[in-house]
């Protein structure tokens, strides 16, 4: 009979790993976002990551059935249960659930993963990591102006240069008020809405020309593939067209024309005076606050695409050029985004809860971090790594000496009380070459080494493996000098083992 066969390694679509290095530089950016949420007075909530599938709603953008796009399964109680699919869907129940003992208003942040149950494709997963701050329970455009600031604050504290980057500002009730200047108000028109929301999404994607197929009959593109638009006439386009041509181009403070354009565009329309007055006073508290043009401004085009938007929204679009798959010089696009909801949470109570608050996409944000070379996702560890050869492993006689000087390192601290280092013995069946191919492949930048020899004497080698490399790659006339062979001394020296600690010190002192 022949043996089973070995399972297959794979990793299911949409879906990837992380390295060290990667995780390493994730937290420290998250612990920057952290900070800047802290500073606002946010305090952090956890929940969990699959909740009742009716909790979650149906508001997932671009899907004519938003439940598909959800990863759900059907528990004993034959209760429906989903993998969240974003965290604001969540904190609505928590707050609805924690009501009475939460402070109002509420202000909260959380970081986790979220699950879309999506075609994967380049950049496009299926698990990513959000990075969320909202306010819940204030009716003010006052939280909304602070959403826009914090967005602001967060992106310079990362390293993000101003100009680029920009807090782009719209109201989904001007947007309304568009709508019913060109007759497409009331319940029945809700499906076409959504259409014409989409369709100025895709503005950066498509543009002027490509939304004005998407609001008429629709659109077909390279593939062939047609996508069947809002079925607007020519005249009701050539009005949302027109108010899309709007957008404050001058300093922040020259917003009255912009916003008497937009004025226009909603005619009589009730809701979308009012969303833009909500935008006016927005404005004076930014400017009042001391933030201009350069860092907040109102952008037409703004709609995100989930459903449950009922006012204010933004997004944080990184405006500094990289080159996409296509070889093609564009800006790197948005990162962040959010907007008001009043309706989320007020759908497990008996009375309205306003909401607002905004969403990091943390995988997307690194990868802007790493095209500006933000230290704080540079590759190296915070700590150095020392590793700790086990020269007699096969010995097991012999290898509580070598956790005790693994031990020393690991308590050992620097004058700020932080620790000196992250320490690594090695525990496998190799010898010492491979132990050494070892600490090089981790990346350690010294190995302490202990044979019989220095164990009769009473002392260890610290060998310092960056300036053992530099030493390695020097060349022939270099090695013969008094100054390489001082330098020699420097790379591979011996101390009492009383000193290591010290010795270890020094040698790291060298690197910092």
């Amino acid at each position: 009979m022949s043996a089973p066969a070995k399972l297959k390694a794979r990793q299911p679509r949409g879906f990837v790993d992380r390295g060290p290095a990667d995780v390493a530089a994730t937290e420290r950016m998250l612990a920057v976002i952290r900070e800047s949420f802290s500073l606002y007075g946010f305090d952090p909530v956890e929940t969990p990551f699959v909740e009742y599938t009716d909790a979650l709603g149906k508001f997932l953008p671009d899907q004519d059935r938003p439940n598909e796009g959800v990863f759900s399964f059907q528990d004993d109680d034959e209760q429906w249960l989903s993998l969240r699919y974003d965290l604001t869907a969540p904190l609505a129940r928590y707050v609805a659930e924690n009501f009475d003992a939460l402070p109002k208003p509420y202000r909260s942040y959380r970081v986790g993963y979220v699950f879309r149950n999506e075609k994967p494709g380049p950049g496009r997963f299926r698990q990513f990591m959000q990075f969320d701050a909202d306010i819940v329970g204030s009716g003010s455009v006052a939280a909304d102006a602070e959403a826009c600031m914090l967005a602001a604050d967060t992106m310079e504290k990362l390293g993000i240069k101003r100009g680029d980057y920009v807090v782009k500002v719209n109201n989904r009730k001007v947007l309304d008020g568009v709508m019913e200047a060109i007759g497409l108000g009331g319940e029945e028109n809700a499906g076409r809405r959504l259409t014409v929301l989409r369709a100025i999404d895709k503005l950066d994607k498509f543009g002027p020309e490509g939304v004005r197929l998407l609001l008429g009959e629709g659109r077909k593109d390279e593939s062939g593939d047609f996508t069947k638009g809002a079925g607007l006439s020519e005249e009701q386009a050539d009005v949302v067209l027109g108010y899309l041509e709007f957008q404050l181009d001058e300093e922040f403070g020259d917003w009255e024309g912009v916003l008497d354009d937009w004025k226009r565009s909603v005619g009589n329309s009730a809701i979308g005076n009012a969303g833009v007055e909500e935008l006016a006073q927005i404005h004076a508290l930014c400017r009042a606050a001391g933030y201009g043009s350069d860092r907040i401004a109102f952008e037409s085009s703004v709609v995100r695409g989930l459903e449950y938007y009922t006012g204010p929204v933004y997004e944080v679009e990184l405006t500094f050029p990289v080159t996409n798959e296509d070889g093609q010089v564009v800006r790197f696009g948005s990162v962040a985004g959010g907007g008001r909801y009043d309706g989320l949470v007020g759908r497990f109570r008996p009375e309205p809860v306003p909401a607002t608050g905004f969403s990091i996409g943390v995988s997307r944000l690194y990868s802007a971090l790493k095209a500006v070379k933000s230290p704080i996702v540079d590759a190296k560890n915070d700590l150095p790594l020392v590793v700790v050869t086990a020269m007699d492993n096969k010995s097991p006689e012999f290898m509580p000496g070598y956790q005790k000087l693994v031990s020393d390192l690991r308590q050992a601290t620097v004058e700020d009380g932080k620790p000196l280092c992250r320490a690594d013995l090695y525990l496998g069946s190799s010898g010492f070459n491979a132990q050494m191919k070892y600490a090089d492949r981790r990346g350690a930048v010294c190995a302490v080494i202990q044979g019989s020899s220095e164990r009769e004497a009473g002392t260890v080698v610290i060998k310092d493996l960056i300036l053992g490399a530099e030493l390695a790659a020097a060349g022939r006339d270099v090695k013969d000098s008094a100054e390489h062979k001082e330098r020699q001394a420097q790379a591979q020296f011996s101390v009492p083992v009383g000193e290591l600690v010290e010795g270890v010190k020094r040698m790291l002192g060298r690197h910092s």
